[in-house]
């Protein structure tokens, strides 16, 4: 299934999209969250529902807003996790090429979720290096600690898009990646989640991102150095994971940073981030207040 959260007469409901017309699901839980704390019980119910199709509305007249609009803790993410843009990094950096030997994680605040079809505000006061990702993200579907590797991927519930919208300019000012990528509105997502029985093997999918239709990353995640049962195994080793924690595994090579000479995004500039198997996330960069 396709899940998403959409507007309609300024209040969000959950949903799964057929085809063009979007299946409500409020019915079952008051939001997407709410449907992920159901577990298995509630996904078997959201695939009645679609099934049943009781409540139907085209797709064409309601607004997506991210799956999860307001995640209930930071979004997780992974830095230097594709080898290429690990030595790109460094590069970028003058530094010497090594790959990490443990995953490197930092987190994103829930006030950074933007829409589907959102703006990415730019303020050039604050920052003149923003920066694209894109990002396969996953999310979890219930609670554990002490994950052992082997049985990790039964605690993904789905994955989706992100772009990890990074000011890079406060990046190496604060030194830690947190306050760079933390900017209001710099977490595009969506612009669904797809739920993990309809992407049973996700080590070969394609990532693209295109800015105004040129593509800049274009890689697969075969180029992961840690992969997701590697990630939930580290991550979750006395710390507890939990329904709806929203991670996501990195970036490919092909960022503005690394490129020569480096590029960074502008007001109007139209950021498509797709990954295979999921879909296309489209932003709009636009000046702060305008």
């Amino acid at each position: 299934m396709r899940l998403v959260t959409y507007e309609v007469d300024r209040e969000l409901w959950p949903g799964a999209v057929v085809g063009e017309e979007v299946v409500d699901l409020s019915s079952l839980a008051r939001d997407l969250l709410g449907l992920i704390d159901l577990g298995p019980q509630g996904l078997e119910e959201a695939r009645s529902a679609v099934e049943r199709r009781a409540h139907v509305l085209p797709l064409s007249d309601v607004n997506l807003h991210a799956p999860i609009p307001r995640p209930r803790k930071n979004i997780v993410c992974l830095g230097m996790n594709y080898a290429e843009h690990a030595y790109e990094s460094l590069r970028a950096k003058g530094l010497p090429p090594s790959l990490p030997e443990h995953p490197v994680f930092f987190t994103k605040p829930p006030t950074t979720v933007n829409r589907p079809d959102g703006m990415i505000p730019l303020d050039p006061a604050i920052t003149k290096e923003l920066d694209w990702e894109v990002e396969l993200a996953f999310i979890i579907g219930r609670s554990g600690t002490n994950i052992p590797r082997d049985r990790a991927m039964e605690y993904v519930f789905g994955y989706t898009i992100i772009n990890d919208i990074t000011a890079r300019d406060l990046q190496r000012r604060h030194q830690q990646f947190f306050k760079g990528k933390s900017l209001d509105g710099s977490c595009p997502m969506g612009p669904w989640i797809v739920t993990a029985d309809e992407l049973p093997d996700i080590s070969n999918l394609a990532l693209r991102l295109r800015v105004n239709g040129e593509v800049m990353q274009s890689s697969s995640t075969s180029d992961l150095i840690f992969d997701i049962p590697t990630i939930i195994a580290t991550l979750s080793l006395g710390q507890t994971l939990e329904p709806g924690d929203i991670i996501a595994t990195g970036t490919p090579s092909g960022v503005g940073m690394g490129r020569n000479p480096q590029v960074w995004l502008k007001p109007g500039d139209i950021v498509e981030a797709e990954v295979e198997g999921i879909g296309v996330l489209r932003s709009t960069v636009v000046l702060a207040g305008a």
